[in-house]
């Protein structure tokens, strides 16, 4: 069993799907995590329309492409985050609305639970090559950020209130469980990118997320291990102790320095790119993250859903990038074995 290779299409947002799905083709993608901005993936028309889901597919099938999850990153940014200013310009001028950021809130957690049921209609009517994948991992995947009411105390002084944490994570959970339990009444499931500016951000917090939603059935992980590395987090270790919750794995790499920068973990507010960072993701291969270890964990801890790209490369034309990305990841994955390799010698 191989997984299929795919390309999350958030960074390409500025094309029309019509015109990417020709492209990701070309550079060797078996499929397409939707993200749910730009013309590719509508979630009001897909939960209401079957013939905009159908049209969807067949777009996809024309290229030889298939989806195995779909991707609200922005919109779920809003749901938990103290919301202010920047958020206008991430959101559907629906949910930003007048910009209240309660009333902003409550509707980003409406347009979630929109995009529960998107999803659910989206992949009742994939065609059997798709079927046969979702069929083999049993769920279908909503791909996406939580926000984090409390992101900003991660370092923090003065110093919070005892209690200030424990307040963020209760906050989190009272806003993401009525989404999750409308997610269980329509059989879909939430992967949250852990990622700094998130709710969970590390190992430590993925625990207390799940914990702060009593380890709800349908909240599980998008595993991106550019966003571990360049913390020192040990993203293998992730992957052992969440195995059943990883729904969903971006491949997208990272480079950091031995020694010491100009900007450190935190970026000192330069732009990817700049000389002195400390820090910059890289093409896949090009980084210093270990993906034949990611493979064999992910092999360990019985994953088998799509390998997708999720490219960011500040140094790179994307497109040069995205077709080597796809070729790299194609010749790493590899099946794991039911047997011991010396089992010969004991028959």
């Amino acid at each position: 069993m191989t997984r299929p290779v795919c390309l999350f299409t958030g960074q390409w947002a500025d094309l029309p799907l019509e015109t990417l799905v020709g492209k990701a083709a070309a550079f060797g993608y078996d499929g397409l995590e939707l993200a749910c901005w730009g013309d590719h993936f509508d979630v009001h028309r897909a939960a209401d329309d079957e013939g905009y889901c159908r049209a969807r597919w067949e777009l996809l099938q024309d290229h030889g492409l298939g989806s195995f999850a779909i991707s609200n990153h922005l919109v779920g940014q809003a749901v938990a985050d103290p919301v202010d200013a920047r958020h206008e310009a991430i959101l559907p001028p629906a949910v930003w609305g007048d910009g209240d950021p309660e009333g902003v809130r409550r509707r980003a957690a409406d347009e979630m639970i929109v995009t529960g049921r998107a999803a659910r209609r989206f992949f009742d009517i994939a065609p059997d090559g798709v079927r046969a994948v979702l069929d083999r991992t049993g769920k279908t995947v909503v791909v996406g950020f939580t926000g984090s009411p409390i992101w900003a105390q991660a370092y923090a002084f003065p110093p919070l209130p005892p209690g200030g944490i424990e307040a963020g994570y209760a906050d989190f959970a009272a806003r993401w469980r009525p989404i999750l339990d409308a997610y269980a009444a329509v059989d879909v499931h939430f992967a949250l990118e852990v990622h700094p500016t998130e709710i969970a951000f590390d190992i430590t917090t993925s625990r207390r997320a799940l914990a702060a939603l009593d380890g709800h059935e349908r909240f599980g992980f998008n595993f991106d291990p550019s966003h571990f590395g360049y913390q020192g987090v040990d993203y293998l270790a992730f992957l052992r102790e969440f195995a059943p919750r990883i729904l969903n794995v971006h491949m997208k790499d990272v480079w950091w320095k031995d020694g010491f920068a100009e900007s450190g973990v935190f970026g000192g507010h330069s732009d990817f790119g700049d000389a002195g960072r400390f820090w910059d993701f890289r093409t896949p291969g090009r980084g210093r993250i270990d993906f034949e270890g990611i493979i064999r964990a992910l092999n360990a801890g019985g994953y088998s859903g799509p390998l997708t790209v999720e490219w960011e490369d500040p140094a790179m034309d994307r497109e040069h990038g995205a077709a080597e990305a796809s070729a790299f990841v194609r010749k790493l994955d590899f099946p794991g074995s039911d047997r011991a390799f010396d089992a010969a010698y004991a028959e």
